[in-house]
């Protein structure tokens, strides 16, 4: 009698397969962005162009149900994979000029659209391919593919357009690079679906009843709170750069500690945190790193302002948020096991956005009330409150209802 033991993807296959989900955002925010200035374009008629890229990531939720109820998850795949190469590709095609700015500005908008299938079908692979005990160092890797990718597609990009001929030979390259992450489908299984049925209407029936049942369960309530906390954030790395005259930080130190190391340091922080989930329980392994990063804003605010203090702090902010990330998709992944997981991992992955943007304001408001010392000791406090609001709200649930264990 043949016996057959199950296998597994090692999770590094999860950071390829993301890769030109980061490649995208980086190339278009920081090498088109670059070149356009550079060509004489003004700011703020590049800007928007830059910002564009975000809005799809802010309702992708939307659309997340296409990829759990039609064609497989790997079509879906190659069909947003191809979609993204060809998109970088005619960015950098087109002529720097004014003139082609508004048909840039819907290339970008479709490429991000299209490219936001990337990471969903991603997530839905890893979802059901994914043992539990190794979900934790699975979304290590998924985030640490998405942070590399912006340094591939940012950094790379421009190296390779400043020193190519030709400004479409970067984008060439880089789309290339994307259509070779494909190839991580190779090392994975077709998800079986567990919703999809005869016809679509009763598919879509099944799908708005998978969420419903996990937003009624203790862990989904849970993981669904926790994406309005203004926990583990990383918020105030997005203004390091425009607070960095405080601690007398030079252009050519932020550029590097914030931008190539804190990327590096970020990625570095998702794999320890991904590995950290998967040793204990993961709403107490991402309550643990929300205060690390609470930690480092504190001992930021009581050191003495001086450049070197910046760039210790700095980055070890950004070791920080890699673990936060990490622990936050650990989490969601833990919540919503399988079935639409697809447009269950994207409900949160959107939500999650609204802490990010309110404290970058709360950060602005506090840094111009009390400088960077208040900036960051609301930051830290703002940390604090969250981590008690939502141990509070767990240790409720479980006085009121004792847990149950099912076995699938």
């Amino acid at each position: 009698m043949k016996t057959t033991t199950e296998k597994h993807p090692y999770p590094s296959v999860f950071m390829f397969l993301l890769m030109p989900f980061g490649v995208m955002s980086g190339y278009v925010t920081v090498t088109i962005g670059y070149l356009l200035t550079q060509a004489g374009i003004p700011l703020e008629k590049v800007a928007p162009i830059v910002a564009i890229t975000l809005l799809p990531n802010i309702f992708k939720f939307a659309w997340a149900p296409l990829v759990d109820t039609t064609l497989t998850v790997k079509k879906w795949y190659v069909i947003a994979n191809i979609g993204t190469a060809l998109g970088i590709f005619l960015t950098g095609i087109l002529p720097l000029k004014v003139e082609s700015l508004t048909l840039m500005a819907v290339i970008v908008f479709l490429l991000s659209l299209v490219n936001t299938i990337v990471a969903m079908s991603t997530e839905s692979l890893l979802a059901h391919d994914t043992p539990d005990h190794l979900k934790g160092r699975a979304a290590g890797w998924l985030n640490a593919g998405n942070l590399g990718g912006l340094g591939l597609g940012g950094g790379a990009g421009l190296w390779l357009a400043q020193h190519l001929s030709e400004p479409w030979m970067a984008g060439g390259i880089i789309a290339l690079a994307c259509l070779l992450c494909t190839f991580g489908l190779l090392f994975l299984s077709e998800p079986t679906s567990f919703i999809k049925d005869k016809t679509y209407i009763k598919t879509i029936g099944n799908l708005n009843r998978d969420i419903w049942t996990l937003i009624k369960s203790r862990m989904g309530f849970l993981a669904l709170f926790l994406c309005f906390l203004p926990l583990g954030t990383g918020a105030a790395s997005n203004l390091w750069s425009s607070v960095s005259n405080d601690w007398n930080a030079s252009a050519d130190t932020v550029a590097t500690v914030v931008g190539v190391g804190g990327g590096i340091l970020s990625a570095i922080g998702c794999l320890i945190g991904g590995w950290i989930c998967d040793k204990m329980d993961r709403k107490k392994a991402y309550i643990l790193f929300g205060m690390v990063q609470a930690l480092c804003t504190v001992g930021m605010a009581f050191s003495p302002q001086t450049e070197l203090t910046f760039i210790i702090w700095t980055s070890l902010y950004a070791l920080s948020s890699g673990l936060a990330y990490a622990g936050f998709s650990a989490f969601v992944l833990e919540a919503i096991g399988k079935g639409a997981a697809a447009t269950k991992y994207n409900v949160f992955a959107s939500l999650s956005n609204a802490p990010i943007y309110y404290m970058i304001y709360i950060d602005q408001w506090a840094h111009g009330k009390w400088g960077a010392f208040g900036m960051l000791s609301i930051e830290s406090i703002m940390a604090l409150l969250g981590a008690i609001f939502f141990v509070t709200i767990f240790v409720s649930l479980n006085k009121m209802r004792p847990v149950v264990v099912t076995n699938r």
